[in-house]
């Protein structure tokens, strides 16, 4: 497959996300697999993030919804444990934050120019819901 700039593809283009077959993609590591040159997984977007997902990992309860849901596979989880955020993918759509189910969430939005520490001081704590 040509390596072309993502503005170049004739619309409807179809964009594989591996060179050829794996048998065993969920038991295969992302960074064991062999991604093409087109994926965002080899090709950063993260220059483009406005705001980035912090993780608060004390609110975490591993459930995997933000892992699931991540359209640029930039939750890093291990044996079913989130263990962070890979910064050089995420291109802070926010859909992390979204499907968070815990009060407060483990993830939250933050302006690109915030710290992790501060980020993590600030946390909300935790909502009561109205009966």
């Amino acid at each position: 497959m040509e390596n072309n700039g993502w503005n170049e593809f004739e619309i409807g283009a179809m964009l594989r996300t591996f060179d050829g077959a794996i048998e065993d993609i969920a038991g295969t590591r992302q960074e064991d697999r062999n991604y093409t040159q087109n994926s965002s997984f080899t090709a950063s977007v993260a220059d483009w993030r406005l705001e980035k997902p912090v993780f608060n990992k004390d609110y975490c309860i591993d459930c995997q919804f933000c892992w699931v849901y991540c359209p640029d596979i930039s939750i890093i989880s291990r044996d079913k444990k989130v263990i962070g955020v890979d910064m050089d993918h995420c291109k802070g759509c926010g859909i992390c934050v979204e499907v968070c189910p815990t009060n407060p969430k483990s993830l939250l939005m933050f302006s690109e120019q915030t710290d992790e520490e501060s980020a993590i001081a600030g946390w909300p704590t935790k909502e009561d819901k109205e009966k």
